[in-house]
This record gives C-alpha cells, sequence and structure tokens, in this order.
C-alpha cells in the first residue's frame, strides 16, 4: 500500500515526531536552520527537508536576512487541527466533571466517617 504524502495537509505533516519538534522550537521565535539542525541532533540537509514540508503546508514561513534564512512557526497552518481536537473537548469536558464530581463524593464519604454499620 502506497504511504500518503506528507506535504498533504498540517496532520500528516505533524505526525513526523522531528517536524513537530520543530515547531516547538520555533515557538520561541525566528531560527536559521543550523540552529533547528544543532538542537535537534539532525544535519542541516535532513532539518530542510522537514523545514520544507512544513512550509509547504503552511506550518512554517522563512525570510531571508542577509545570507540567512529564517524560518519562523506559522501557527495559522494548525487552524484545522485545532478544530479537529477541539470537537474532543466536550468529551474530555464531561469526563473531567465527572471525575470532580466523584473526587467531591470521596472527600464527603471521608468528612463522615467510616460506615461501621451501626445504622440499626
Amino acid at each position: 500500500m502506497a504511504r500518503a504524502a506528507t506535504t498533504s495537509d498540517a496532520f500528516n505533516a505533524i505526525a513526523e515526531p522531528q517536524r513537530r519538534e520543530i515547531l516547538l522550537l520555533l515557538r520561541g521565535g525566528e531560527r536559521p536552520v543550523n540552529d533547528l539542525a544543532r538542537d535537534l541532533g539532525m544535519t542541516q540537509p535532513q532539518t530542510s527537508k522537514h523545514l520544507r514540508v512544513l512550509r509547504e503546508v503552511g506550518l512554517v514561513r522563512v525570510r531571508g536576512a542577509g545570507k540567512q534564512r529564517l524560518y519562523d512557526l506559522d501557527a495559522r497552518g494548525l487552524r484545522p487541527v485545532h478544530e479537529w481536537v477541539g470537537g474532543f473537548e466536550r468529551f474530555w469536558s464531561g469526563s473531567f466533571d465527572r471525575l470532580d464530581d466523584y473526587v467531591q463524593e470521596l472527600k464527603q464519604e471521608k468528612q463522615e466517617g467510616p460506615d461501621d454499620g451501626d445504622d440499626q
């Protein structure tokens, strides 16, 4: 079975752990490829390939600064991912609400003391 192109959308692009790491590094601001490569423990060509994929799906932008190319996060490209994950918010909110209710019940039972069975 053929593998889906990693450049088709943000979901495929961020499926690669090293690309997610690049996005994390770029949250701190613009970085040249050599700095990213050093921090990732990768070669410059490997890092450049990942940056190209991220740029093609709109997650990274690049600008020239003298002889350097500086890469920066373009989080707008993550909007489809954010919207998809946001669809699970109601599920998680409900789960946390139920957990909070359970914890409150346990606290109430602890305050009332152990049931010794003498309720006759």
